[in-house]
C-alpha cells in the first residue's frame, strides 16, 4: 500500500536551470551587448537571439523564425502577419491558455471556440462545423506537450482556405507522425514563459516557412522596420507599415539558447518516466488513460486520466494526494467561456470588441451549455505531472499509488 512520502519538486525546464545558462547570461553581460541588433561593433550584432532562432529552425524544422518577448506576443505576431484582422473569426479550442483567446481579440477578429475531443486538444471534426464564410484561420494547441490530431485538422481547414497556426507553446520537441509539431502549419509559436517544457521566464518564437509571414512577423515586431540581419534572410519585398515593439532580448535569448539545447534531454527524461509509469500502473479500475493521436510523439511531462463522474475524479485526487503525489484538477487552464473577459465581452475600448454586434451576452457559441463535450471532459480528469527532478522511485511511487487507489486499498 502507498503512503504519503516527500513529494519531489516540480518543475521543466526551470528545475534544469544551471551553469549552461549561467555561462550564456554572464557572457552577454560582460560583453554589455543586451540589444539584439546593435552593440560595441555596428558591423557584429549581438549573437544570442540570432541563435536561438538558427538552432530553433534547425531543431523544430521550420526554416523561419523569430524570437519575440512571449508566446502570447508570438500569437499575436503570427495572426497579424497572416493578416488576420477585423471581421474576421478564428476557430480556436474551447479549452486553452488566455492568450488564445485575447490575442486573437487583439487583432480584432472574432475568436470561435470548438469542442475539444478527449485528448483535450480541439476535435478535427470542429473545423467543418464551426466553419463560416468569415472564418480565416484556425489555432491548434497541442495540450500539455501532446499533438492534436494534425492530418484530418489540415485537410478540413485547407480545403476551406484557412490558415493553420500550430500553438507548441506546451509541446517543444513533441511530433506527430514522425514529425516535430509546429512543422505542419502555415505558422508555428513557441514560449519560454516559467512553466513551460524549457524556459527563459518569458519569451517565444514564430515559426513558418512562409517568406511573405516572416517579412511581416520582422515588421510587426520591430515598429514596422525590417534591419539588415533579417534582410540577409530573406530580401524585403513588402511596404513598410506600422508595427508593435516586442523583440526578444540578449539576456532572455542567452537562457532560451541553453534551455533549447536542454529539450531532447528533458523531453527524454520525462518521456522514459511516463513509461514507466504506464507498464506498472497497468490497467486501472474506473480510470482511462487520456487518448492521444500520436502517443509515441508525446513530450510525456503530465498523465491525464479520466474517472467515470466529477465526483469519483475528485476523491481521486484527495486520495493521491494524501499519498504525497502531485494531482490537480486544473493545470492552469480553463474553459474559456468560464473567464471574465469572455463574461464581459469587453476590450480596452467598446468599439474594440469583435462581441460589440451580440446581443444579448453571452451570446450562443459562448456559454457553457453551448459545449457539453468539452464541460464533460475538463471535469473528469485527474493531471499527474512529472518533473525534470523526478526519479524512477517517484515514478513507480506513483504507479503503486495508483493501483491503490483505484483499487480501494488507500487510506
Amino acid at each position: 500500500m502507498s503512503t504519503a512520502r516527500f513529494r519531489p519538486p516540480l518543475g521543466l525546464g526551470s528545475a534544469a536551470i544551471g551553469p549552461e545558462e549561467e555561462a550564456l547570461v554572464l557572457d552577454v553581460l560582460r560583453r554589455g551587448e543586451l540589444f539584439r541588433y546593435y552593440g560595441n561593433d555596428p558591423a557584429r550584432p549581438p549573437p544570442m537571439v540570432a541563435a536561438v532562432e538558427r538552432e530553433a529552425a534547425e531543431r523544430f524544422g521550420i526554416p523561419y523564425t523569430l524570437g519575440v518577448t512571449s508566446g502570447t506576443a508570438a500569437l499575436e505576431v503570427a495572426l497579424a502577419a497572416a493578416g488576420i484582422g477585423p471581421g474576421d473569426e478564428v476557430i480556436i479550442p474551447a479549452w486553452s491558455w488566455i492568450s488564445c483567446f485575447t490575442s486573437v481579440v487583439r487583432t480584432g477578429a472574432r475568436p470561435v471556440l470548438a469542442e475539444i475531443d478527449a485528448s483535450l486538444c480541439l476535435d478535427p471534426e470542429e473545423v467543418a462545423r464551426r466553419a463560416t464564410p468569415r472564418t480565416r484561420a484556425v489555432l491548434v494547441v497541442h495540450y500539455q506537450g501532446a499533438a492534436a490530431d494534425l492530418e484530418p485538422m489540415l485537410h478540413a481547414a485547407h480545403r476551406r482556405g484557412l490558415f493553420v497556426i500550430e500553438d507548441c507553446a506546451e509541446a517543444p520537441g513533441a511530433t506527430y507522425r514522425g514529425r516535430p509539431v509546429g512543422s505542419w502549419g502555415d505558422a508555428a509559436i513557441y514560449s519560454f514563459q516559467h512553466n513551460k517544457p524549457i524556459t527563459a521566464g518569458e519569451g517565444g518564437l514564430v515559426a513558418t516557412r512562409d517568406l511573405r509571414l516572416y517579412e511581416r512577423a520582422v515588421r510587426l515586431s520591430d515598429l514596422g522596420q525590417y534591419r539588415p540581419h533579417h534582410a540577409q534572410v530573406t530580401p524585403p519585398r513588402e511596404a513598410p507599415f506600422s508595427g508593435g515593439q516586442c523583440r526578444m532580448s540578449e539576456l532572455t535569448a542567452a537562457v532560451a539558447l541553453a534551455q533549447l539545447r536542454k529539450l531532447d534531454r528533458i523531453r527524454d527524461h520525462c518521456r522514459r518516466l511516463k513509461s514507466r509509469i504506464l507498464a506498472q500502473a497497468g490497467n486501472l479500475t474506473g480510470f482511462s488513460w487520456r487518448p492521444l493521436a500520436d502517443p509515441a510523439g508525446d513530450f510525456g511531462f503530465e498523465l491525464y486520466g479520466y474517472a467515470p463522474s466529477a465526483d469519483a475524479a475528485a476523491q481521486l485526487r484527495e486520495q493521491l494526494d494524501a499519498c504525497g503525489v502531485w494531482c490537480q484538477k486544473r493545470t492552469g487552464t480553463y474553459p474559456q467561456y468560464h473567464r471574465e473577459y469572455v463574461k464581459t465581452g469587453l476590450t480596452a475600448h467598446p468599439a474594440l470588441s469583435p462581441f460589440r454586434d451580440l446581443s444579448p451576452w453571452p451570446a450562443h457559441g459562448y456559454r457553457a451549455e453551448d459545449f457539453p463535450r468539452t464541460e464533460d471532459l475538463t471535469s473528469r480528469f485527474v493531471a499527474l505531472p512529472i518533473g525534470w527532478r523526478f526519479t524512477d522511485d517517484d515514478a513507480d511511487h506513483i504507479a503503486s499509488s495508483l493501483r491503490d487507489v483505484t483499487t480501494g486499498t488507500s487510506g
